[in-house]
């Protein structure tokens, strides 16, 4: 099974280097959708960061309970140094960049090794599972004596989504029992609760209103940059080797918080990780895919606030389980969802999870459509999406495949066919099969329905209005499941109908879809501007998909463009580099990188689709496909160390850019790892 220790070192010497402290980082999870992550060096540089971002019910969703620990270390002999780091108007200090030797996750806990003098400290950090509470160890594993550590917790209660720049309440309560701190900021937040478990720990009321803490990546990104934090005073407490101190915050109750001692809640996680290794086959354990397993770990959640889905849910004797498509601003989408299941579950063997997913979201079906997204702090889902409910059928089927499970296909085929039957004659946003060829059209002002779905304000960067080539691959791709679960079990009669529909959706789609001249395929059909022939990545799901709607005859030319102009190590571009609005970096304001969200720049995940179109067309070439892979394992160590960003620019050096953890980035990359694994070991996932 191995360690998976992903390690970074610094040597003695080397502290000045401090750029990958401030542009690396790390991310811990909770599996509610809560969070903690910040920067290897300890600054605050985005909004998202903090110790504990809790996963709160609607309509909180998610908050900024802690931001910081300031830490300073006393020797014995009256030296006092500091760990993390601070950005300030006037200044950046990073106090511990010197002593920094060692950077690593260990079975996925963020570990930081210092080195100062004659003492060698470690520091890690853990969310507790389903709940939201963190701990935050410090260990001395090498020194004579005992040293002190004061700790300076920083606040700023607020939604994780809200400006840096929100005034922080000043009124922060404080409330003592015996070792028990509660900082409480009125009604609108939860109370959070610390204690601090290790000797002599005392606390020392001490209130701070620190300034102007500047946020470089809100800056970078055009948001306001400049933000308050209060501390309300200082823990200190003794280390010495063989005695740890553990710093303990939560939004739970007291009795839940004491359930665990911090050494019990360590040897619970680990065995949890443990088993998730347990579960998964043996060809995935191992190297890129073994951090893989831990990274897809993060976006699987119980959602916090929908209690009666959950009661819902229990009372059929199932679980509310959805994916968190990216941390640290995405919510659940139903796309990324049905994208990101195979990867995620599947091929790491949680297959009940799979099934409480798709089951989950069958009750969300409304208009023939499941959701888009759910909002952040919302009960209630968005329901602009012309190709999740068609990615649906795609996770049924790769479910299917794997469990053999007919009675959840029994049980969601009457809502499959119903929203077959809205496509057919029409639901909202336009999303109908046209009568004249039976292909899927889409389209409402003001809305972006595909998943190039980029908007400012009324600006929609990419219209894609019409008939798109992705959406009719899905289209047919649900028509050919959806009659072949109909004949199974309800006899042929009852699928003519539905056959005869995928069969004028095959024809129609090679009529109009193929683009001669180009040798490849319209992006667009019958759109606001007529027929697009912008030359994008896709048109590989007319190949990928388990039915093909492309006739066999067009898919090496096909391949052979995309791969010469899309393809690069860390996936496809979205526009090919001749198209006139071709963007190669993904950088700027919300308006600059939104015109370059899908008009050039990368996305990781489209790597998986584009390994299965290449071992159609060659089987045997395992060995090459995996390949194409390679480039992922060098970047678990940028952006969020390891794991798999969202995007990246579209030209070397291919820096990575959005989201620092993507769960479709993560399974695709995944699941493409076990699909290219050398036989015997491989399990049949396809």
């Amino acid at each position: 099974m191995g360690d998976h220790v992903r390690a970074m070192k610094w040597p003695e010497g080397k502290g000045e280097e401090t750029e990958p402290l401030l542009s690396r980082e790390w991310l811990v999870t909770n599996g509610l959708g809560g969070y903690a992550s910040g920067t290897l060096a300890g600054v605050l540089t985005r909004r998202y960061h903090g110790l504990l971002v809790a996963a709160l019910p609607a309509p909180l969703g998610r908050v900024v309970m802690l931001s910081d620990l300031v830490e300073s270390l006393e020797l014995p002999d009256g030296k006092t140094v500091g760990l993390g780091g601070e950005e300030r108007l006037d200044r950046l200090q990073l106090h511990g960049s010197q002593y920094l030797r060692e950077f690593s996750l260990r079975y996925g806990t963020p570990t930081w090794r210092f080195e100062i003098d004659n003492f060698v400290l470690e520091k890690k950090i853990l969310l507790i599972h389903q709940q939201n509470t963190v701990h935050v160890t410090y260990d001395l594993l090498e020194g004579a004596r005992e040293v002190k550590l004061t700790l300076l917790p920083v606040f700023q209660f607020r939604p994780h989504e809200d400006p840096v720049a929100s005034a922080p309440a000043l009124d922060y309560t404080i409330m003592v029992t015996g070792q028990r701190y509660e900082f409480i900021a009125g009604p609108e937040y939860p109370t959070l609760k610390m204690r601090v478990a290790g000797e002599g720990g005392t606390f020392t009321v001490d209130r701070k209103h620190i300034q102007h803490v500047m946020y470089r990546i809100e800056e970078s990104r055009g948001y306001r940059s400049l933000g308050d934090l209060w501390s309300p005073g200082y823990f200190q407490v003794t280390v010495s080797v063989g005695r740890p101190a553990t710093i303990i915050g939560s939004t739970e109750s007291w009795e839940i918080i004491d359930a665990m001692t911090p050494e019990q809640a360590i040897a619970a996680e680990r065995r949890r990780r443990e088993m998730l290794f347990r579960h998964a086959p043996a060809h995935v354990q191992e190297g890129l895919g073994g951090e893989l397993v831990l990274a897809a770990d993060q976006f699987l959640i119980t959602p916090a606030g929908r209690l009666q889905d959950a009661a819902r849910a229990r009372a059929a004797g199932d679980e509310v389980r959805t994916v968190i498509a990216g941390y640290h601003w995405f919510t659940d989408w139903g796309r990324d969802t049905m994208i990101s299941l195979e990867g995620l579950t599947l091929t790491t063997g949680r297959h009940d999870e799979a099934g409480w997913i798709l089951r989950t979201f069958s009750q969300y079906v409304k208009d023939g459509l499941i959701p888009n997204l759910f909002p952040e702090g919302k009960r209630e889902g968005l329901y602009h999406t012309a190709d999740a409910t068609l990615w649906y059928f795609h996770a049924i089927h790769r479910y299917l495949e794997v469990t053999k499970d007919r009675s959840t296909l029994r049980l969601l085929l009457p809502k499959l066919e119903d929203i077959i039957a809205h496509h057919l004659r029409g639901t909202r946003f336009g999303i109908r099969a046209d009568p004249d060829d039976c292909l899927l059209t889409q389209g409402a002002p003001g809305y972006a329905l595909t998943w190039m779905d980029a908007k400012v304000e009324d600006w929609v960067v990419t219209p894609r209005r019409g008939k798109a080539v992705e959406i009719n691959a899905l289209w047919y791709n649900a028509l050919c499941l959806l009659s072949t679960w109909v004949s199974e079990e309800k006899g042929e009669h009852a699928a003519r109908e539905i056959r005869e529909s995928a069969q004028r959706a095959y024809e129609s789609f090679n009529r109009r879809f193929w683009y001669e001249k180009g040798g490849y395929l319209y992006d667009v059909v019958d759109g606001e501007f007529g027929d697009d022939d912008s030359l994008r990545p896709n048109q590989i799901f007319a190949i990928s998909l388990p039915n093909p709607v492309l006739k066999r005859e067009h898919w090496e030319p096909v391949m052979e463009t995309v791969t010469k102009h899309l393809l690069t190590p860390v996936g496809l571009r979205t526009l090919a580099p001749n198209h006139p609005d071709y963007k190669p970096i993904y950088f700027g304001d919300l308006r600059a990188r939104d015109a370059a969200y899908h008009q050039g720049t990368v996305w990781a995940w489209l790597i998986g689709p584009y390994i299965d179109c290449f071992l159609k067309l060659h089987p045997d070439k395992k060995a090459e496909a995996r390949e194409l892979l390679s480039g992922f394992g060098n970047d678990l160590n940028e952006a969020g160390v390891g794991t798999i960003g969202e995007i990246f620019d579209a030209e070397e050096p291919f820096l990575p850019r959005g989201c620092i953890a993507q769960a479709w980035s993560v399974a695709e990359v995944l699941r493409s790892w076990a699909n290219t694994a050398p036989a015997p070991h491989k399990a049949l996932l396809r």
